[in-house]
Formats: C-alpha cells, sequence, structure tokens
C-alpha cells in the first residue's frame, strides 16, 4: 500500500526532510500494518539523517525516519494471534528504511505491545526507544538493585526522564544531573538528589556509586569512574572512550545498542499502568515536512526537556 510519509533523498540538513508518497512493502505473515497517531523524535533520527550511520545501514533513497509508534492496528499478516484490528499498540519498531514518520508503517508483531490503557496515544509514543534503553541499560546491563546509588547524567533528557523513575520504582537512591529550571521536575519523578552542572561539579561531591548511566560522554564519562566505588558499572549510550580508565577499581564499563524488544514494553506498560512511570512531553509537533524541521531543530539542541512527540490525529 502507498502511505504519505516524510522522507529524506539525500544525506544532509533539515532540509532534506520534505512530504511525499511512498510503497510499502508487503506485510509479511508475522507483521502488523499500524495506523500512525504518534511517532516521537530521537537523536537516531537526525544522526541517520546527516549520514552519521550510513556504514551501519546502507539503505537506499527514499528513507522514512523515526523508530517510535503508537497507533491502531488496521491489518495483520497471516500467522498473527497476538493482537486484532483495532488494538491500540505501541512498539520500537526495527531499523528499517521504513520508519514511523508516515501516516502508516509496518511493525513485527513481536516488537509490538498494548499501549498502556491510562496513556494517550501521544503519552505512548514517547515511551519505546528512550524506555527501552533506560530500562535496559539499567537492569540488563547495569544489574541495579534496590538500595544501590545511580547516577543518571542529563537527568531532564528523553532518556534521563524514564530512567530517573524506572531507578526509583526499582528502590535504588537516585541522583541526576540537570540545570536548575529542570530540578522541581526531576524530583517530582523521583531523583533524590538533583546536581546543576552548570554551578556543581559532580566529581567533587560524589562517592561510592554504584551505576553511572552515561548519555553524554566525553568529560562526563571521564569523571563518572572517580565517583564509582571498586567494581561499580558504567553503563554508556556512546561509546567507552578510555577502556583503561576503570582497571584500577575494576569498574566494568560498557556501551550498550538498543535491542527491540516487545516483552519489555509490556513490563513497561505495567508500569506505566500502576503509575509509577510517566511519559514527560517537552514539545509536540505535527506530522509534516515543517513539523519534524522543527522538531529535529529543537531535538539538536540538546535541551529539550522530556520527550519531542509528532502527533498525528
Amino acid at each position: 500500500m502507498n502511505t504519505r510519509a516524510i522522507v529524506i533523498n539525500a544525506y544532509g540538513g533539515k532540509e532534506e526532510l520534505t512530504e511525499a508518497t511512498v510503497q510499502l512493502p508487503a506485510l509479511e505473515a508475522d507483521q502488523i500494518l499500524v495506523k500512525t497517531a504518534a511517532t516521537s523524535i530521537n537523536p537516531i533520527d537526525w544522526k541517520l539523517r546527516e549520514g552519521y550511520l550510513k556504514q551501519m545501514f546502507p539503505w537506499h533513497f527514499p528513507i522514512i525516519l523515526g523508530w517510535d509508534i503508537a497507533g491502531e492496528v488496521v491489518e495483520l499478516g497471516s500467522a498473527v494471534t497476538t493482537f486484532k484490528v483495532g488494538d491500540a499498540i505501541y512498539a520500537r519498531p526495527d531499523t528499517t528504511p521504513f520508519g514511523t514518520y508516515a501516516d502508516y508503517a509496518i511493525v513485527d508483531a513481536t516488537l509490538a505491545a498494548l499501549k498502556p490503557e491510562n496513556q494517550t496515544f501521544t503519552e505512548a509514543a514517547a515511551v519505546p526507544l528512550a524506555g527501552l534503553t533506560a530500562y535496559q541499560a539499567l537492569f540488563e546491563h547495569g544489574h541495579l538493585e534496590a538500595g544501590e546509588k545511580v547516577l543518571i547524567h542529563a537527568g531532564a533528557g528523553g532518556v534521563g526522564t524514564y530512567a530517573i523513575q524506572l531507578a526509583k520504582a526499582a528502590g535504588a537512591y537516585v541522583i541526576t544531573t540537570a540545570s536548575q529550571r529542570n530540578h522541581e521536575l526531576l524530583r517530582s519523578l523521583g531523583a533524590d538528589e538533583v546536581i546543576d552542572y552548570h554551578t556543581t561539579d559532580f566529581e567533587t561531591i560524589l562517592t561510592d556509586i554504584d551505576l553511572v548511566f552515561d548519555t553524554m560522554g566525553g568529560e562526563v564519562q571521564r569523571k563518572s569512574y572517580t565517583v564509582l566505588k571498586p567494581k561499580g558499572r558504567l553503563i554508556t549510550v556512546l561509546s567507552v572512550e578510555d577502556e583503561a580508565a576503570g582497571k584500577e577499581k575494576e569498574i566494568v564499563a560498557k556501551a550498550i545498542w538498543l535491542r527491540t524488544n516487545g516483552e519489555q514494553l509490556k513490563e513497561l506498560a505495567a508500569l506505566i499502568e500502576a503509575e509509577e512511570v510517566k511519559s514527560v512531553i517537552g514539545a509536540t509537533f505535527p506530522l509534516t515536512a515543517q513539523g519534524i524541521y522543527d522538531a529535529h531543530a529543537l531535538s539538536e539542541t540538546h535541551h529539550a526537556v522530556g520527550k519531542i512527540v509528532i502527533d498525528n490525529q
């Protein structure tokens, strides 16, 4: 079928974003076709748009960006039994050139979950990529346990807002860094301590941290080794820049890449329905070429609060 979509026909700046009609591939047996009610912006979107990931994803143009979706199931592949037409779902689909900046998107059924009942489509679309990143960093790779101290850098960002709530729900003592204007918000999400990175060097006031979740890299990552306790853990969504940095203290440092996972989305939905986790949405834009342009511009500042969502209702 054909769908209206916002695409790029070449790598480059935001001006490459344009509206087009794209023919989607045929629905495979284990896939669902979803009418997009909302999607969201993640840094992978504009990094891929600029061409930084073209070696990893050697795709042909046009490319539809976007890898979050909340919407309604409108067609089932022949082998799908877990959903029915009309179900409200959310997902972090596989990273393909047929993304979710489109009126319709194809999703592997195993990567979707029923939308949390107490969230709107807009709120649910914010969750999958950022929520799964936070969940996997903290628990799958970081092995965070109740009573431990976790330092979450950039707590006001899309991933950070979920990480704070997930860590708190797991019984951890949560410390985060953010500018002063976001301190009240982050305390309301469960942060026990909020450090203003403009005025305070976290390295000078923190010790005995069990786990650091790094989304910043560079100097922030380097200083994080000094606040970790011996045999502490550092999980980063970027790269481990100095493999030898934590050797003396036997720190485990690990760079992670998100794994799409529908079962974990079910777990996140349960936490959302239990009101232990919510979406913080800093801005919404329409699913138009201009809307996506403006959303990318905001994301590229690195100062958006919470998630940037694209509403298509």
